[in-house]
């Protein structure tokens, strides 16, 4: 296969999409590394933090499905810039909550521009690369979420609260890069095709659920979701509650999150475009699996936690990468993609994002935070076996 060349609209598009969804993944685990802090002064319990934490999923959810239809009909652009602006002016708005209901509303509304962006940035950067490099550049646009919002943020509250920085302050440094992002969006990003109106919503929505990709992709979503959310919302109470770290300790440790899941992002994503996606997504869910068996056995050892999430995170970000990017959306028409890819992440935020750590937390308020590890263990299971029933998408191999 004859590689295009790579232009300069490309590399650009990529660029903003993939700073605009590092934008985002601060926006959404910003507040996950402070939740021991912020737990102490509004009184919170782990319930409440599964709730908190839910309720953003359930809303970004929501927004995934809804707002990835409509920006197959008004173009993507609109709903890029429109989401940025949103979420940039909320996530200052964290700091002034002062008790668990301000809290939840303004995470649900942040959720909703969240789930905005998510869809209809991925088949932007998809319209805008080749085949050949749909895998390499969704990739390294998603894990710029992982990167800023699980690897860089937490090494940056960690010691902003060691030097006494009051946690509300924290939340207001990211407002005005997002509203820089979203004007360069506007500058950069070139204007989708708009769809005919000649179909309803519900009748795309249904065009999609004709294929059985889809479905195995949604159950897919809720598992390796269900592994993300529960590890990064109560990762932070586990290490300090239970395994007694300092604050210090536990930014280091929430930091191998981010960095794991930005290597693997980009290395097994890069790998899917060569051997094709569904061996890399067996061999990832087998991967997480053993890393969360591992995890739910290791003492106090902050080089061993370190490699263990680590190890997790660079199979599961990949995971999500490529079932809401190049299978998604290699699955379906064009003119469905970010539908497609809308509804994949309704189905996982919804499930996997946003019941999972109401679940969660209840398991930690009646059995104890060290009990928190066995729900991703076991849907990471079933994962393997929807894995192993996905159709291949890779335009190469499946014709192959």
């Amino acid at each position: 296969m004859t590689k295009s060349p790579v232009t300069r609209q490309e590399w650009q598009t990529v660029l903003i999409l993939s700073l605009g969804f590092g934008l985002v993944g601060i926006d959404r685990f910003l507040i996950s590394t402070m939740y021991p802090t912020i737990a102490k002064e509004l009184d919170l319990g782990y319930g409440d933090i599964g709730s908190i934490t839910g309720a953003l999923a359930l809303a970004w959810g929501v927004a995934a499905l809804i707002m990835g239809n409509l920006s197959d009909r008004i173009g993507q652009r609109r709903v890029l810039v429109g989401s940025l602006i949103v979420f940039s002016l909320l996530i200052g708005g964290s700091g002034l909550a002062a008790g668990l209901g301000g809290l939840l509303l303004v995470r649900v509304v942040m959720g909703f521009a969240d789930g905005a962006f998510t869809p209809a940035s991925i088949a932007a950067t998809v319209n805008s690369s080749p085949p050949e490099r749909h895998g390499r550049n969704v990739g390294f646009q998603q894990t710029m979420l992982v990167l800023f919002g699980l690897g860089l943020s937490p090494l940056l509250v960690g010691f902003l609260l060691r030097e006494g920085v009051d946690w509300r302050y924290i939340f207001l440094i990211f407002t005005i890069p997002g509203l820089l992002i979203a004007w360069a969006t506007w500058r950069i990003i070139p204007e989708s095709p708009k769809r005919d109106a000649e179909s309803s919503s519900v009748s795309d929505w249904l065009a999609v659920l004709g294929h059985r990709n889809i479905w195995l992709l949604m159950g897919g979503m809720f598992c390796w979701l269900t592994c993300l959310i529960i590890t990064s919302a109560f990762m932070p109470s586990y290490l300090v509650d239970h395994l007694k770290l300092s604050d210090l300790q536990m930014g280091s440790i929430m930091s191998s999150i981010g960095f794991g899941a930005m290597a693997g992002t980009i290395i097994l994503s890069w790998l899917s475009d060569l051997i094709g996606r569904k061996p890399v997504m067996i061999l990832g869910s087998i991967g997480a699996l053993a890393g969360l068996l591992l995890l739910n056995q290791t003492g106090a050892s902050v080089p061993t936690l370190f490699a263990i999430l680590f190890m997790i995170h660079f199979c599961n970000n990949a995971l999500i990468t490529m079932t809401v990017g190049p299978i998604a959306t290699e699955t379906v028409p064009m003119a469905l993609m970010t539908t497609a890819s809308g509804m994949v992440i309704a189905a996982g935020e919804i499930l996997g994002g946003g019941l999972a750590p109401i679940i969660g937390g209840q398991v930690a308020e009646r059995f104890g935070i060290d009990h928190i590890l066995w729900l991703p263990i076991i849907m990471m299971g079933v994962g393997i076996l929807l894995c192993l029933a996905l159709k291949e998408t890779h335009p190469g191999k499946a014709r192959a």
